[in-house]
């Protein structure tokens, strides 16, 4: 793999995190999860960013969060729900890794989802309707912007074994 970067792209509640710190583990490679990167920046959550400064401004610290982490070698990063929806952050992050789509059917991302209170765009009385709104919207994105594609409706062991089958 020559130290190149294992970017994990998907909607919101695909195991981004979750399959990102197990495959670090059994690469042995260090793992970054964009929206946490970004909060010890900020001194403060993506909720409280979103509350307090809106998503433009959170968009621009993701966009330098993208960035900085681009420059990194041999590094497993979870980006953000919205990170690879956004052109320029599929350019920098491709400039020095391979991203990997974590594909799952919308009806298994709102099952995932349907108790979760952290996640600003989801705050909304419609949130099964929002979510399939988004999903619809971003998963083009995510294709277009992945090398790979691995199916995430299974276990996170087994969504890393289809990964590392993929890249190893």
């Amino acid at each position: 793999m020559k130290k190149k970067n294992i970017i994990l792209c998907g909607f919101m509640g695909c195991g981004k995190s979750t399959v990102g710190t197990l495959l670090a583990r059994k690469l042995g490679m260090p793992f970054v999860d964009l929206d946490r990167y970004i909060e010890k920046k900020e001194k403060m959550s993506v909720q409280e960013i979103f509350e307090k400064n809106g998503e433009e401004y959170f968009r621009r610290a993701e966009r330098e969060a993208a960035s900085e982490l681009s420059e990194k070698k041999g590094v497993i990063i979870a980006s953000g729900g919205g990170t690879l929806t956004f052109p320029e952050n599929v350019q920098v992050l491709k400039k020095t890794g391979r991203i990997i789509l974590l594909d799952l059917p919308v009806e298994t991302v709102i099952l995932r989802l349907r108790n979760d209170t952290t996640r600003p765009l989801l705050k909304r009385p419609d949130k099964d309707a929002v979510i399939r709104e988004l999903f619809e919207k971003r998963l083009p994105l995510y294709q277009a912007a992945a090398d790979i594609a691995v199916n995430a409706d299974d276990s996170p062991i087994q969504v890393c074994r289809y990964i590392m089958d993929e890249i190893c």
